[in-house]
């Protein structure tokens, strides 16, 4: 009876100890096991482990991609417009010993601050050397690529590996938008009012151009038509020089017709002449013959 009482609370004692010594080690996480704050193993596969109970600790640290919000900040581009950038970066653990040994009893915690300070400040020396307008346009993509490979060298210090880091937003302070917004306005006023001087100019060019051009084709029409009335003048000229040398009597009888037929228009039938004027002789003879001078 008495041996049972011995064997029992021996036994207690050993189950309670194995239970001390044994840990496990979740296929999402890494290990380490410290004595008095120094790292004594490093156990990385997922399954039992074990430790000296009382003496060693074991410390858990997440295996996976995490991800990390950085706190929006203000930065201000070689063009002095001011921006806030809210950004967010996906890193992991990788070197559980060196990330120890950096961060100390802190943690995860305590990393993650670290973190922040490092993207916090690439982000502010890249984004500062480039413009404004460099950040809000499809260069971004390069600009987050160097904020990563900065972020990846200053992280390696820590233990981590960055795997990725992104800007989600960029946007004007709300104080600056106001007179941002201004200034943008009055910049497209202006280039707006240079396009339609220029525009103005380039008409007032085609103007001249076509008046230039109307002025010489009516000139050239007038010259041309003065050459050719003079070519028929000179052709009814030679008709009636050669009519005339046909027969003069005709030609005469003709003309007087001609005359006649002007005179005695409507509204203009009224004249007063000599009955023997020469206008009518013709009229005088009654076979139309030219009278004897």
């Amino acid at each position: 009876m008495k041996k049972t009482a011995y064997i029992l609370p021996v036994a207690v004692a050993a189950l309670a100890l194995a239970y001390l010594s044994i840990f496990i080690v979740d296929e999402k996480e890494k290990a380490l096991v410290l004595q008095f704050g120094q790292v004594k193993a490093i156990k990385e596969e997922p399954g039992l482990a074990f430790k000296i109970p009382f003496i060693q600790e074991v410390v858990y640290y997440d295996d996976r991609i995490l991800s990390r919000d950085v706190e929006a900040l203000e930065v201000t581009p070689l063009d002095d417009r001011r921006l806030i950038v809210d950004a967010f970066a996906r890193y992991r653990i990788t070197d559980v010993e060196r990330f120890r040994r950096a961060v100390g009893a802190g943690g995860e915690r305590a990393g993650e601050a670290r973190l922040d300070s490092i993207l916090v400040s690439i982000i502010r020396e890249v984004l500062g050397g480039v413009t404004s307008n460099d950040i809000l346009s499809a260069d971004r993509i390069a600009l987050m690529s160097e904020i990563r490979a900065g972020a990846v060298f200053e992280a390696q210090t820590l233990g981590l590996e960055v795997v990725d880091v992104r800007l989600k937003r960029t946007d004007l302070p709300q104080a600056n938008q106001g007179a941002t917004f201004d200034r943008m306005r009055a910049e497209r006023e202006r280039e707006a009012t240079d396009e339609r001087a220029r525009g103005n100019e380039a008409a007032q060019r085609v103007r001249a151009l076509a008046d230039r051009t109307v002025v010489e084709l009516v000139s050239d029409a007038k010259r041309q038509s003065e050459i050719i009335r003079g070519e028929a003048d000179a052709k009814r000229n030679g008709i009636f020089a050669t009519a005339y040398g046909s027969d003069q009597d005709f030609f005469e009888f003709y003309r007087s017709l001609t005359a006649y037929e002007r005179a005695f228009q409507a509204g203009n039938s009224s004249m007063v002449l000599s009955p023997d004027s020469e206008f009518f002789k013709f009229m005088r003879s009654s076979t139309g013959e030219v009278p004897a001078k």
